[in-house]
């Protein structure tokens, strides 16, 4: 069948497709319940819990049913907007949410789904939820237009979208597993040259190669709205120290804590709690800044250890599993700063700790410009679905 152009297609109300169902039933106690959540950005409907009946409080809820338009009243107008999918139905929405069912002689739901992520139509709820009352209200849904190609057009263009959709689905899978095996290979290639090193040189632990291995002060300073820089784990949890999102305490603090846990570049900060136990960060920043408790700060002897050599090392898979074993706690695992101090660093001279760096450098950087390819091509995939479905009700599909 050819496509029918959208300049054919007439631009409706809602209304005229669609109608608002009121229907409540009241929440049996001894019963469990699925609850439903509306993801922003018109990103679908899902699951948010099953319940029982006794810990819901209001007793009147609406019952979903598959195909169904559903309508989040406050966050709409942040593309709080989706189809009920079929592993939804009977899942129950408070009075806050707008049911709509959809009229299948005339609109397939699908085409409304996919139609729910354009800016056209996005741009509608925006538009009326920008005035002083932030809830979108029914009869403004009912308002909002739509184009309406004939039903097996609308059908064709579904079965169009969703042939290129998947196409789209499975590059970025195959995008994902090359992320995936680029980690992985750069995990081994530093877990193999701390190896190599290791069996070369043999090993000391940190504590004997540095002037002082500690963590921040166990008493949390109050905060304030500027002075010293205080900072937490997420600081170096991506391996880079920065000040995002840091509080601020007294010079009074700073200037009592002792020397060694006043940072000074070419330390190396250490995070040893948490998703991102194990991660460590060199001190690049003349600034004065202090730290929580769970950070380890390593200060290497000069004629010992270089920075970067160092925290090269603390990134090998080796050192990690290290950490994991000696951690302590299930919810929040810790690595005890004891353990820190015994990790074994592989110990050439000097000057060859210079010279290694200088390769990992260059191997590091190799691997990561793939991985910049990688993350322009995942922003690519990004945009594929919006062109593909302005595309479509463009009627160029």
């Amino acid at each position: 069948m050819s496509a029918v152009t959208s300049l054919a297609w007439p631009m409706i109300p809602l209304g005229e497709v669609v109608r608002q169902r009121r229907e409540f039933i009241t929440i049996d106690d001894l019963a469990s319940y699925k609850r439903c959540r509306v993801q922003l950005r018109a990103q679908g409907i899902v699951l948010r819990d099953t319940v029982p009946g006794v810990d819901i409080k209001t007793k009147q809820q609406q019952t979903c049913r598959p195909g169904d338009l559903l309508v989040a009243e406050i966050d709409a107008k942040h593309g709080g907007v989706g189809i009920v999918p079929a592993e939804l139905d009977g899942a129950i929405v408070s009075s806050h949410y707008f049911l709509f069912e959809v009229d299948d002689q005339k609109l397939d739901q699908r085409f409304l789904g996919y139609y729910l992520h354009t800016p056209a139509f996005l741009d509608q709820i925006q538009a009326q939820g920008s005035t002083n009352y932030a809830a979108i209200r029914p009869e403004q849904v009912l308002g909002y237009r739509i184009p309406l190609p004939p039903l097996p057009e609308q059908r064709r263009l579904v079965a169009r979208i969703e042939a290129l959709a998947g196409k789209v689905d499975e590059a970025k899978r195959l995008r994902a597993e090359a992320a995936g095996q680029l980690r992985d290979l750069k995990a081994r290639a530093l877990t193999q040259a701390y190896l190599g090193y290791r069996d070369r040189y043999g090993a000391r632990s940190i504590e004997s190669l540095a002037e002082s291995v500690t963590d921040g002060d166990h008493i949390t300073p109050p905060f304030l709205g500027e002075g010293v820089k205080f900072i937490f784990v997420g600081n170096v949890s991506s391996g880079i120290l920065h000040f995002k999102g840091c509080k601020y305490v007294t010079h009074e603090h700073y200037a009592s804590l002792a020397s060694q846990r006043r940072p000074r570049p070419g330390d190396v900060l250490y995070s040893s709690v948490g998703a991102t136990l194990g991660v460590p960060a060199v001190v690049d920043s003349t600034e004065e800044f202090c730290f929580q408790r769970h950070i380890a700060i390593v200060r290497p002897r000069a004629e010992c250890l270089t920075p970067r050599f160092l925290w090269y090392m603390l990134r090998s898979e080796f050192i990690y599993r290290l950490a994991r074993a000696a951690a302590t706690g299930s919810a929040q695992p810790t690595v005890p700063l004891r353990a820190i101090r015994e990790f074994p660093i592989p110990y050439p001279p000097i000057e060859a700790q210079v010279q290694i760096v200088g390769q990992l450098d260059l191997l590091l950087s190799r691997l990561d410009e793939a991985g910049t390819e990688q993350i322009e091509t995942e922003a690519s995939l990004v945009a594929l679905l919006p062109a593909i479905l302005d595309k479509a009700f463009r009627g160029e599909l």
